[in-house]
């Protein structure tokens, strides 16, 4: 099989704070993800904890993307949006379809095409893929992004309103 080049992560170019970091009791940098947060598996969001953000954040953005999935523009697995400036964790699990979330929050139709987290699910035999999970410190406590709208212009929007962001980066293949 020809290996594709490895994609990098579209918000590269953002600054990076000192401090600020995601953590997790269910993924980890660099290591598999469990059945439990795959397509296949459980199809279960990760809990997420994060700290150190820049004392001007009004809000956060919470996403998952695979810049290696086999697509000219990676693969979106979860889009959750205008989280308040006061929430500073997610329980497994608090992405799934239609979940309660605090304050104005909600979830974009992802690229597998529903408004909640999904899974990762590279294609069998495919090389082992990277699942970066952000945490986006945004200057707005809301992004004039509506509900119907894609990744892609949830990523537009991300670009110009984040001030920082924490990431972790479990990896998976089938």
């Amino acid at each position: 099989m020809l290996e594709r080049p490895r994609a990098p992560w579209p918000y590269d170019f953002l600054p990076k704070v000192a401090g600020f970091t995601v953590v997790s009791d269910d993924i980890r940098d660099g290591e598999m993800l469990a059945d439990a947060h795959t397509f296949d598996g459980g199809n279960t969001s990760p809990q997420l904890t994060w700290s150190g953000f820049p004392a001007e954040t009004r809000g956060f953005a919470v996403t998952c993307f695979d810049p290696d999935a086999p697509t000219a523009s990676g693969w979106w697995h979860w889009v959750l949006l205008n989280l308040p400036a006061d929430v500073t964790n997610l329980a497994t699990g608090a992405g799934e379809p239609g979940a309660e979330l605090p304050g104005g929050a909600f979830m974009l139709r992802n690229d597998m095409g529903q408004a909640g987290y999904g899974g990762a699910a590279p294609p069998p035999g495919d090389h082992l893929h990277r699942y970066l999970f952000a945490v986006h410190a945004l200057d707005t406590d809301a992004l004039d992004v509506p509900a119907d709208a894609s990744p892609a212009v949830a990523g537009f929007n991300l670009t110009f309103h984040t001030v920082a962001r924490a990431v972790v980066t479990p990896v998976y293949q089938r």
